[in-house]
């Protein structure tokens, strides 16, 4: 039994669509002679008259109109399939659903993602804020595909990647004395009011350590849950704080002073995933930006030469 090939299906509706031979061949950019021969061969290897030729216009048989029915819905099941091709390399129709820490979302998530967006326009986006503890049930229950974490997620259905790591800094209120300083110690801090988090978080006992190396026992006078908090109430000038580079990556923030910690103490930054999990483009695409921002963030941080600047 005869077959078509797809190549016969493309000449016979390309004959079908203009009518004609030459128009045909007009239609798929090949020689009329080429057009005809192959329609002739098709007709013949499958023992069905397709075309009434007259006065040089080609129509339909009426016995092949079964034939001609068939034709149009592969087409049309072709045009679906670079419809959805389409569709989602633009991103429409799909989503992504990822999470992160505070302190990555508040100024390197915008970034990624206005990044994601302009290659991905109609690509919907939820990003949901978490802290640790909430990891684990966010990426077993498939909420997401991936998160963004400041500490390793510890379960064993998770696998963990550190993709960034980032000092800790100094953060003063504007016209703050120890703005005067190109770094402040934790032996600067000991007399000030101190804005941290619970010791007992993850994040937050990265916090404390540079205090407890130096044997230094802290007493916050406010504590936040997140990066954001802290980086709000010390611009409001109720007291100072040690914070990752990633949550004052921003070039312009009104009052507020940043300085490098003298002490060297760094924030690793990890992208947490279910094991075993096949990451969608979209997701792939969006760690491999994270992955060049938070470096950015760390390569690049025009206020330290300001305050270079400042000490001339």
């Amino acid at each position: 039994m005869a077959e078509m090939t797809l190549r016969q299906i493309e000449v016979i509706r390309a004959v079908m669509m203009t009518g004609t031979i030459t128009g045909a061949g007009k239609m798929l950019n090949v020689s009329a002679p080429g057009i005809s021969r192959l329609v002739k061969h098709t007709e013949e290897s499958l023992g069905i008259r397709l075309f009434e030729r007259k006065a040089g216009l080609f129509t339909p048989s009426v016995e092949a109109g079964p034939v001609f029915d068939q034709i149009r819905e592969v087409y049309r099941g072709v045009e679906n399939l670079q419809e959805s091709i389409g569709s989602l390399q633009k991103g429409e129709d799909v989503s992504l659903a990822f999470a992160s820490a505070p302190s990555v979302a508040q100024f390197i998530a915008a970034r990624v993602l206005k990044r994601v967006r302009s290659r991905y326009d109609d690509l919907f986006i939820d990003l949901n804020i978490l802290k640790i503890e909430e990891t684990p049930d966010y990426l077993l229950l498939e909420r997401g595909e991936f998160v963004i974490m400041s500490s390793e997620v510890q379960n064993a259905a998770i696998e963990n990647e550190k993709i960034a790591e980032g000092r800790l800094v100094v953060i003063l209120p504007e016209g703050h004395p120890l703005a005067e300083k190109a770094e402040v110690s934790v032996h600067d801090l000991v007399d000030e009011k101190i804005i941290s988090m619970d010791p007992m978080d993850p994040y937050g006992a990265k916090l404390a350590k540079p205090f407890l190396d130096e044997g230094i026992e802290i007493h916050h006078s406010m504590r936040g849950r997140f990066a954001q908090t802290v980086v709000s109430l010390v611009r409001h000038g109720l007291g100072v704080a040690l914070i990752d580079v990633f949550s004052v990556a921003e070039v312009y923030m009104p009052g507020l002073v940043r300085r490098p910690l003298k002490e060297e103490h760094s924030i690793e930054i990890f992208i947490a995933r279910r094991k075993g999990r096949v990451l969608s483009n979209f997701a792939e695409y969006t760690i491999r930006n994270f992955k060049r921002e938070l470096s950015l963030a760390v390569e690049h941080q025009p206020w330290l030469t300001e305050t270079a600047k400042s000490q001339k």
